[in-house]
């Protein structure tokens, strides 16, 4: 098997001088093999002559039938170029939308059959509308005998958009800006974006039909529900325009700027876009006869690289524990809880004997001030930790985004130990300061201890490493 990312990439300055450095790292390099997107693939799908087998159903490749394939997300290139080594010439055409395009992705495709999209990523731009055009341009005029394998991963909601009548990109960007800004968990924006978008909440089944459609999920959510991830382009949608609207109800920003809280959502977004929401155009209902020709398969999640993890670090010689896999909330008050944690283990070898790796795994938020300055909810929930730890002996805490990067930056996460705040005050850097502009980044560069592995090609989400040495 391919190692995905080596562990040497993982090395920062803690890293480095730590004696179990080498050891953490190997760690980490472990949680993301086992997120291989393309092993994924390799696991679910199987060719024997004019039958394909995905999981326990199998599929008749009909006579005069095409198969067509649609790769969405930040793990696409690798699932897709699985996917054409096992189908083969079996392969009538594919689109690879992702947000790098393989000329500067670690693993690119070699298929002529795919045309590689790259589109915007966390917010759609005009690329992503191109991506959303092609895909709607694929899946007209298909029959029974057609099949489309859908290979979804986490990304997906912003790299490929298709508003619905009424509703422009430059709304959808505006809209998503903002509640990113004002730390509005991904579902619901998700929630938002199925209502708001042609091919989410079912829709891209819905452009696909009569073929039989299979979608192989590589979740990056917390729970792994099939609606959240790329906003469920091919699953049934649990929630209403009636929760949608309840979402922007819910934060409050100002229209110059989404980081003040003056005016309520509903007053920032536009006409039209309320216009939809309350039109009650619903989005597939679980039960729709629709999905009686779709299969959704879960391939990979947060929880098999954070078990995965957990295997190495007994490797290692670590007492490993998994704390939990659904962390969620403000980042830096996540930190503190986390940090909480990590001490009493240090002190009393609770929930795990020393040495221990205690691995957490989900997706925190970040509330963004005035004029934020540079970072991600793993360099935040990072940084909220450094005060948390200050001066506390033989303990290491490292936060990682499998995807490789941590909101719009190139780090993955940071390493915080007990040292940390002392080395941040010799070089003239106080936590506080950094934490209150949201400037997570540039500290822990400063401090070289960003972890920089550049994009993995997977996405399951993020973990949180607790070392008790």
């Amino acid at each position: 098997m391919r190692t995905m990312i080596p562990a040497e990439r993982f090395l920062t300055a803690s890293l480095r001088a730590a004696p179990h450095g080498a050891r953490v790292t190997r760690i980490l390099s472990a949680a993301l093999e086992a997120a291989d997107p393309a092993a994924a693939v390799g696991r679910a799908v199987s060719l024997e002559g004019n039958r394909m087998r995905v999981a326990s159903r199998e599929y008749k490749i009909r006579k005069g039938g095409r198969i067509l394939a649609v790769a969405l997300g930040k793990a696409a290139a690798p699932m897709a170029d699985a996917l054409a080594k096992i189908l083969g010439g079996r392969l009538s055409a594919g689109l690879v939308i992702t947000k790098h395009a393989p000329a500067i992705s670690p693993f690119p495709i070699h298929h002529s059959q795919f045309t590689i999209i790259e589109g915007g990523h966390p917010v759609p731009d005009e690329r992503s509308l191109e991506a959303g055009r092609r895909i709607m341009e694929m899946l007209s005029g298909l029959t029974a005998d057609d099949l489309v394998i859908c290979l979804i991963s986490g990304g997906g909601s912003a790299l490929a958009t298709a508003p619905v009548d009424g509703v422009t990109l430059a709304e959808l960007q505006s809209l998503t800006s903002a509640l990113l800004a004002c730390g509005a968990g991904i579902d619901e924006i998700n929630t938002l974006r199925r209502h708001l978008d042609v091919l989410k909440g079912g829709g891209l089944a819905r452009l696909a039909r009569p073929a039989r459609v299979v979608s192989l999920i590589l979740s990056d959510v917390v729970g792994s529900p099939f609606e959240a991830v790329a906003s469920g382009p091919t699953a049934p949608d649990p929630t209403t325009c009636a929760d949608a609207l309840a979402v922007l109800e819910k934060y409050h920003f100002c229209s110059d700027d989404f980081s003040r809280p003056s005016q309520k959502a509903t007053e920032v977004a536009t006409t039209s876009v309320l216009d939809v929401l309350k039109s009650g155009t619903e989005t597939l209902k679980p039960g729709d006869p629709i999905f009686a020709h779709v299969q959704n398969l879960l391939v990979g999640e947060n929880l098999l690289a954070a078990q995965a993890a957990l295997k190495q670090a007994e490797v290692e010689g670590f007492h490993p524990y998994l704390l939990r896999a659904d962390l969620r909330g403000e980042a830096r008050e996540a930190a503190v809880d986390l940090c909480r944690t990590l001490r009493w283990a240090r002190q009393t070898d609770q929930p795990a004997h020393r040495p221990a790796c205690i691995v957490v795994g989900g997706e925190t938020t970040v509330t963004l001030c005035q004029n934020p300055g540079r970072g991600g909810r793993n360099t935040e929930l990072a940084l909220a930790a450094v005060t948390e730890l200050a001066d506390f002996p033989d303990v290491m805490l490292v936060t990682l985004a499998t995807d490789g990067e941590d909101g719009t930056t190139d780090a993955a996460g940071a390493v915080v130990t007990g040292e940390t705040y002392k080395c941040a005050r010799l070089l003239g850097l106080e936590p506080a300061d950094y934490l209150r502009r949201n400037d997570s980044y540039s500290f822990f560069a400063a401090l070289d201890d960003l972890l920089q592995p550049g994009p993995t090609g997977t996405n399951v989400n993020d973990l949180v490493f607790l070392f008790a040495f």
